[in-house]
């Protein structure tokens, strides 16, 4: 299945108009409902308001100020300073409700999509960069959250002031209102044929924003590589190249979010100059009078001026709107891995077996070809073979990291597709390595994903751990359950994070225990250590080990031979070693 986001920009999800991307956010955070619905009521009150204004004045220039009536006068100038203290303190509650608003759906979207993130299948990040992944998390989230907290409402309110405007000319004069809105048509014409171009622009910025962070994030993550074969200069090269890339791409987005600006201001003096030349024509016929004209100059003022704006707002809205396609794109992705119904299925004696597996990865070749083998509960196996020949893949379907392309894998007599996610990490326990920790303590990875200690006090899991054997390897760390972890790997040696990730691995007691070069980073005495805990644990537990170390697999109930997608029994220990120098050979 194709994960690659990059690639899906091109699908129907992206040509879907900005109004029905921005339909689904609001699903997406229908739990603000109520708290949207008060706060565009605020929006529309605010704008009812200042439409009153002009209305007013033009009332209050003709039958007051033309007549001398003073205390009118006083009387309308009160109603006004009451209607704008109103509108006042109506613009502060929209403000602060939207900004809340606008705080609350950034945090439900940031978890909608790392809850996201842990729910897609390990190819899914075989095929995006962690840095892009990081870059929608946060980059693309904010955008659009800037966009709702603080342009949405006024991109609301210009809209309906703009709207009333307009029907409030067209009542005053339908022929002045006419000619006074022609150039806001050509805007309109002009803003439609723009838009997709101009959004576009706006998602190739984003994508080249992401890919920004993802060439920061990978070279960080190499840095000690970079530094160790004197290499800066390869770095500064990708690097120079990517943002190079970005600003590119940065300026485009700039200037096709700015040109609205200048067409929206013309449109909006066109608009007062016909105005301004048609009522004095008007007035001079009597048709019109002097606070008639004044109120319809304001009106279109009122008109134009959230149509300039809305020529920012709306590049705002396209740059959320292009984020926002990013996110969505991530939030419509569904796992490959589906949990399947539990079928009767036929039984066999032993307590996995593969039937006629293959498996391929997304655009590459075919790993494994109807390949079949059984492991009895309670051996001991090793599958051997060169770099490449798909050991870690197979050990990686027996954990369904990944699920086969064809055929069938039972575990314990059930297809390995209908265990729950718990049920089946209950059973496997799987040792990379390259082991990923967590940044706190020993007592913390330990722990990680363990529920039956996790309440337990450091005597009591120090009392575990000697139970089950592993109190020699807690004594490599100087404070014990206390040692300080962290993900750089500072403090700690990479033989050390491959101890805690066996204590993991042991103390979930699994009943099928995968070993992926478990022991590639550890001194041959820690080896020996570990080879005696192993055996140490029950009878029934189906040990699977992926090493290259030949003494590793000596002692192994049986090996299997990995390699061209083939997997075959190697017999003796020696046939193993015959086979493997033969595979190193062809290879």
């Amino acid at each position: 299945m194709n994960y690659n986001l990059n690639q899906l920009s091109d699908t129907g999800e992206q040509k879907k108009s900005g109004f029905a991307s921005l339909k689904k956010l609001f699903t997406l955070i229908g739990e603000e409902r109520t708290n949207l619905i008060i706060a565009f009521s605020a929006i529309f009150l605010n704008a009812g308001l200042n439409l009153l204004g002009p209305y007013m004045i033009g009332r209050t220039i003709d039958l007051y100020i033309q007549t001398g009536n003073y205390k009118g006068l006083m009387v309308s100038a009160a109603i006004l300073l009451c209607i704008y203290i109103i509108a006042f303190f109506v613009n502060y509650f929209q403000m602060r409700s939207m900004g809340s608003i606008g705080q609350r759906m950034l945090f439900s979207l940031r978890n909608a999509v790392f809850f996201k993130l842990q729910e897609l299948p390990v190819d899914f990040f075989n095929q995006n960069k962690a840095g892009d992944l990081i870059s929608r998390i946060n980059n693309d989230t904010d955008k659009v959250n800037q966009f709702f907290s603080q342009s949405l409402m006024q991109f609301i309110g210009s809209l309906f002031t703009m709207t009333g405007a307009g029907i409030i000319l067209l009542c005053i004069n339908p022929e002045l209102g006419l000619a006074a809105l022609t150039p806001a048509l050509i805007v309109w014409i002009f803003t439609k044929s723009t838009s997709a171009w101009v959004k576009g622009r706006n998602a190739a910025s984003a994508k080249s924003t992401g890919g920004l962070s993802a060439e920061i994030q990978e070279s960080l993550a190499n840095f000690k590589v970079i530094i160790a074969f004197n290499r800066r200069d390869y770095f500064r090269k990708r690097f120079e190249e990517v943002n190079n890339d970005n600003y590119t791409k940065s300026v485009k987005a700039g200037i096709a979010n700015n040109m609205f600006s200048p067409v929206y201001t013309l449109a909006a003096n066109m608009g007062q100059l016909i105005v301004l030349g048609l009522g004095i024509y008007l007035i001079s016929k009597g048709h019109f009078s002097v606070g008639l004209l004044i109120s319809f100059i304001a009106y279109v003022t009122n008109f134009y001026n959230p149509l300039r704006q809305m020529a920012s707002l709306w590049a705002s809205f396209q740059v959320a709107m292009a984020g926002w396609d990013r996110i969505s794109r991530l939030l419509s992705l569904e796992s490959n891995l589906n949990l399947m119904e539990d079928q009767k299925c036929e039984t066999t004696t032993s307590y996995l077996h593969f039937r006629n597996v293959s498996f391929k990865y997304p655009n590459g070749k075919e790993v494994l070809h109807k390949v079949s083998f059984d492991l009895e509960r309670g051996k001991t196996y090793a599958f051997v073979g060169p770099t490449g020949g798909g050991k870690t893949t197979t050990a990686s379907l027996i954990a369904r990291l990944y699920d086969a392309s064809r055929g069938t894998i039972l575990l314990d007599n059930k297809d390995i597709r209908s265990y729950n996610p718990e049920e089946r990490t209950r059973k496997i326990g799987f040792i990379l390595q390259e082991p990923f920790l967590f940044t706190g303590t020993v007592r913390d990875n330990i722990l990680y994903g363990n529920n039956e200690y996790k309440n337990y006090s450091n005597q009591q899991l120090t009392e575990a751990i000697s139970l089950a054997g592993l109190e020699t390897l807690l004594e490599r760390f100087d404070q014990g359950l206390d040692t300080i972890v962290q993900t750089t790997g500072d403090g700690i040696s990479i033989g050390q994070k491959q101890l805690i990730a066996f204590m993991r691995a042991v103390l979930r007691k699994p009943e099928l225990l995968i070993l992926d070069e478990a022991t590639a980073n550890i001194d041959t005495v820690t080896e020996q250590l570990l080879d005696s805990i192993l055996k140490k644990l029950p009878e029934s537990t189906t040990r699977v080990i992926i090493a290259h170390r030949l003494n590793t697999i000596e002692n192994a109930d049986e090996i299997f031979f990995v390699n061209t997608g083939k997997i075959i029994r190697a017999g003796s220990f020696e046939d193993a070693i015959n086979l493997l120098l033969h595979g190193k050979n062809e290879s």
